[in-house]
Order: C-alpha cells, then sequence, then structure tokens
C-alpha cells in the first residue's frame, strides 16, 4: 500500500509541476505549484520524516496562499487569471534544465554513497529540530508569527485606498 501511495504521490508532484509551466495564467501555476508541494510533503511523510514532511505542506500551503492573496491585491489583471505564459527563453530554459539534470543524475549515480555510522536517533524530529534551530526553536515560532503580523499591518498602513481607487479613475469623486 505504502509502494503504491508513493508512486501516486510522485506522479502527483510530477505532473502538478509540469502544470506550473503549462496553464495559462498565474492563479493555476500557483495552486499547481501548492499541489506539487503537498504531494511532496506526502512523500516525505511516507519516508517517516513527519517533521519535514508537515513543515513542507505547511509552509508551501502559506507560501502559495500568500502569494494568491497578493495577485489578487496587486496584480493587473483580477487574481492573475488572464492568460499568459509561464516559459520565457524557451531554448535557454531547457538546455540548463537538462544539463543540471544530467549533472545531478551522474552524481547521484557516480559519487559513493556514505555508510551509516551509529543508529538513528529515538526521536528523529525533536534531534532534526535541535540541530537546526538549537534551544531559539520556540523564539523562533513566535518571530514568524510576528513577522508575518508585520508584514500585513504594513501592508494595510501603506495604502490609505483601496485597490480600485486610483487617483487617475474617472470613477473617483
Amino acid at each position: 500500500m505504502a509502494v503504491v501511495a508513493f508512486v501516486v504521490l510522485a506522479f502527483v508532484a510530477v505532473a502538478s509541476g509540469v502544470a506550473v509551466f503549462t496553464v495559462d495564467s498565474m492563479a493555476r501555476a500557483t495552486f499547481a505549484l501548492a499541489l506539487s508541494f503537498v504531494a511532496v510533503g506526502g512523500e516525505l511523510l511516507l519516508l517517516d520524516l513527519g517533521y519535514l514532511g508537515v513543515v513542507t505542506v505547511l509552509m508551501m500551503v502559506m507560501e502559495m496562499a500568500l502569494m494568491a492573496v497578493f495577485m489578487v491585491m496587486f496584480m493587473m489583471n483580477p487574481a492573475g487569471l488572464m492568460p499568459m505564459s509561464m516559459l520565457h527563453n524557451r531554448r535557454g530554459s531547457l538546455a540548463v534544465s537538462v544539463g543540471v539534470f544530467v549533472v545531478l543524475a551522474a552524481g547521484s549515480v557516480f559519487v559513493p554513497w556514505p555508510t551509516r555510522r551509529g543508529e538513528p536517533p529515538a526521536d528523529p524530529t525533536r534531534a532534526l529540530g535541535e540541530a537546526i534551530m538549537g534551544s531559539k526553536m520556540l523564539v523562533m515560532m513566535a518571530v514568524s508569527a510576528v513577522l508575518f503580523a508585520t508584514m500585513v499591518a504594513a501592508l494595510v498602513l501603506a495604502t490609505a485606498r483601496g485597490r480600485y481607487d486610483r487617483a487617475d479613475s474617472p470613477e473617483r469623486p
């Protein structure tokens, strides 16, 4: 069952990653990218990497939601739904992506993999959190909420008018 779930999630991740570059609007590309990251988070959960899987899903879904909100607020076309292309310099980007793939694939095949030394910790989630943040994990969680609130407040205070209330608008009194 886990193998089937892994294959399905891998297919969803790759297909939605391809969709990012084939859909015709920024909003659709955003949601396709969010789906790709959720599928990758599911893959991490299947690999018993609970902390990384949950953090990937939460962080990427929140990031994509914020991107969608900013699209609605600031883009010329409502919600980024007008047709557009996400592909620029097709030949150059294809050459770079094929080159990077070949280098990474060759590295994974030809570089000798290290052997495991020691045993995994009893609680890998806690060990990873402490390795990344040390004793500052709780502080960083609180600071991230404060930073997000500060960004929202700065945006609210930065403009006295709404999105459609422009100085040159004929509807403005």
